[in-house]
């Protein structure tokens, strides 16, 4: 498994991993949408787009965006969307997006990583705490670098 910073090239195979994560949190499918919000965002650099790659298919992806803390005058990154493809589910991809994450946190010199998950979402939150993610509330998970 590969993990990378997506690129414009990734773009299709992308919005269909987008469409099924924004799914999975009860929207409506909208594969057209979803690929001008992440071309828009890859075009802006308004976020970061970590892929999980086998055999030449995207399996998950993780997307961040740039936040900042006032209190410690340092960039943070809001962890926004995490998903891997159910097929894909079991070999490591999720952690292995996390872990890219806490890497480019750690390279961007920011003070943590912030992400938000639903709270009846036990999966993510099993997989955030086997992670070292510190839980802030019910659905709010935090990373320090």
């Amino acid at each position: 498994m590969i993990i990378r910073v997506a690129s414009k090239k990734d773009i299709e195979q992308l919005c269909v991993l987008f469409d099924k994560y924004r799914i999975f949190y009860k929207q409506r499918p909208d594969i057209s949408s979803a690929r001008s919000f992440l071309k828009k965002r890859m075009k802006r650099k308004e976020s970061v787009i970590f892929v999980a790659e086998e055999r030449n298919e995207l399996i998950g992806f993780t997307q961040l965006f740039p936040i900042f803390s006032s209190v410690s005058m340092q960039r943070t990154w809001l962890l926004n969307d995490l998903y891997v493809n159910e097929k894909a589910r079991g070999i490591g991809a999720a952690t292995a997006l996390l872990n890219a994450a806490k890497e480019f946190g750690a390279e961007t010199k920011s003070k943590w990583l912030l992400l938000q998950t639903a709270a009846d979402n036990l999966t993510a939150q099993k997989l955030y705490d086997k992670n070292g993610w510190v839980k802030e509330t019910d659905s709010f998970y935090r990373k320090d670098i």
